[in-house]
């Protein structure tokens, strides 16, 4: 098995479909013990570095790249921007190549260029774009490369590459159009959808894994743990991706524990899982559901030794938790394995109207249920859960329901605070025999301590605390206990919109009652006199609050 058979199996073709693919690795582990030379590296299915635009921009744009010290995919994102935007320059603005060349009047005519754009123009490939070829630029995407090539000017601007011709900040900034359509958009999923996912996650079986020619290609106990992961910890895919063998610990009363412990229940132990340093902060502790605990605590006991991996983003040396065969898990595998199985396994589509069901939006969906359960989380302690460096970021995902939001717009109580409702007695003798012609009253409003009589009550300024006017019958009185006897009497209810002063009197009680009596002291009351001249006593009683009642008049 020497370096000439590997060559001739690869030329010829003498093995088919996948046990090509383990060539490579033969051939490694051959190299290694001495016996052939290592395999030449590829480039597999990876597409050529990405080109185009004026010779001089894209020098430009290399040289950035390989000084920044942002992270490679960001580096990349950046790279490919401004190929982008030299590939305009080549067509639109020749004279513009060198970015040393570049003034306001050139990043104004760029941003115009930009806000015009379809997608497709000046990209190398289009291979993917699939039905949005042609279709205008979302907000996002416009202001991703704008901040592109703002950060690129800035940063040659910072080294003393280029000369200080113009401020990036100002002359790069996002157009306010751009900006007002931007916002947070967590996509969190429905949560009958999600209930499903759940109960496929915890009802998954070998039979739910996919398989290759030799079987399963992951033990079932790490794929059980894998999704137990994404179903319940709320964090990114890349963090699950990198988490470190041990990362779980259970602890009872502030006290250490091992995982399957006897002494104590498993309701009252806690499980902590400790995520490694992430996008957004250093490394934390977080409490999960001991579900997931004793589903990874499950792949640990079988999980067979592994050599340490480099950390992509802290380049540390490390054990990971998800790795077999010498091999970590992908950060994709979530997305191009996980989810499948689960949609198929509870039946549901993998996409709904806001798009692909992705890694990230179990992190979003979590999140707005802590925030909108009976006992919610604070935004604090969702932040802290979360692993966020700033409260503005929890707030994207802890997204209140619409459940939770009418219940508190109901618990508020707008319509009650500006309408209330009170009792009428109608007085149907006094219509049917003609007397409501003579002058005799026919609507008694119930005042709770006596009657008005005054037809255009609602519009009475001393309805809050009654005057003693002609209008007014007490209930003590032989009147009122006559009208109270008889049996063809029609009670309704009627809503009384209330000015803001008796909605503070309502609200607030006696003391603002009071000063709104002794500013109508001199307002005239229907009956003609004003309080001051009927000697009425400073103190009233409020007018009594019944519950809103919107629907037919009730008789008695």
């Amino acid at each position: 098995m020497d370096t000439a058979l590997f060559d001739r199996v690869r030329r010829e073709r003498l093995l088919e479909g996948a046990r090509l693919n383990t060539l490579h690795a033969l051939q490694r582990a051959v190299a290694e013990l001495g016996f052939c030379d290592p395999p030449l590296q590829s480039t597999g299915r990876h597409s050529a570095r990405a080109t185009g635009g004026a010779k001089i921009w894209e020098q430009w744009a290399n040289r950035w790249h390989d000084t920044s010290a942002l992270t490679p995919r960001v580096r990349g994102s950046i790279r490919s921007t401004l190929l982008r935007v030299g590939r305009w320059i080549t067509a639109e603005q020749p004279d513009a190549a060198n970015p040393a060349d570049w003034t306001r009047q050139t990043c104004a005519t760029w941003i115009a260029a930009l806000d015009r754009m379809k997608v497709g123009d000046y990209v190398q490939r289009t291979a993917g774009l699939k039905d949005r070829l042609g279709k205008p630029l979302e907000a996002p995407t416009k202001a991703g490369q704008i901040t592109a090539l703002r950060t690129f000017f800035r940063d040659c601007q910072e080294w003393e590459w280029l000369p200080r011709r113009f401020d990036p900040l100002r002359a790069l900034a996002i157009p306010r159009s751009i900006t007002a359509l931007l916002g947070p958009d967590p996509r969190v999923i429905a949560d009958e959808v999600w209930a499903k996912l759940l109960w496929a996650g915890l009802n998954l079986d070998p039979a739910d894994l996919p398989q290759t020619r030799s079987g399963h290609f992951y033990p079932f106990e790490l794929v059980r743990a894998v999704t137990l992961t994404w179903l319940f910890s709320g964090q990114r895919s890349n963090e699950i991706a990198r988490l470190r063998l041990g990362c779980i610990r259970w602890q009872h009363d502030g006290e250490p524990i091992a995982g399957d412990s006897q002494q104590v229940l498993a309701r009252d132990a806690v499980c902590l899982l400790d995520v490694p340093t992430h996008k957004t902060g250093t490394a934390f502790t977080k409490p999960v559901d001991p579900i997931l605990g004793q589903a990874i605590d499950a792949w640990q006991a079988v999980r067979p030794d592994q050599p340490k991996f480099t950390d992509r983003r802290t380049g540390e040396h490390a054990e990971l938790l998800f790795a077999v065969r010498a091999r970590r898990v992908s950060t994709s595998y979530i997305n191009n394995t996980i989810i499948p199985m689960l949609c198929r396994k509870a039946g549901v589509p993998d996409a709904d109207v806001r798009g692909n069901i992705t890694s990230h939006r179990a992190r979003s969906t979590i999140a707005s249920q802590l925030y909108n359960a009976k006992e919610p989380m604070t935004l604090f302690e969702l932040q802290a859960w979360l692993g966020h460096r700033s409260p503005q970021s929890t707030q994207y995902y802890a997204k209140i329901t619409p459940n939770t939001l009418s219940k508190a717009y109901s618990e508020a109580g707008y319509f009650e605070r500006n309408v209330r409702t009170i009792e009428v007695l109608v007085d149907r003798d006094a219509v049917t025999t003609g007397a409501v012609g003579t002058g005799e009253p026919w609507q008694h409003y119930d005042l709770g301590h006596g009657y008005c009589t005054y037809t255009f009550f609602e519009q009475c300024q001393h309805r809050m605390a009654c005057a003693r006017c002609d209008f007014y019958t007490p209930k003590d009185s032989t009147k009122a206990q006559l009208l109270e006897a008889k049996g063809n009497l029609q009670k309704m209810a009627v809503s009384i919109p209330l000015t803001e002063d008796e909605q503070a009197a309502v609200t607030d009680g006696q003391s603002v009652l009071d000063r709104l009596l002794d500013r109508l002291a001199d307002a005239p009351t229907p009956a003609g006199p004003t309080p001051r001249q009927l000697d009425v006593p400073t103190n009233a009683t409020l007018l009594p609050i019944l519950a809103v009642c919107q629907g037919k008049a009730q008789q008695a």
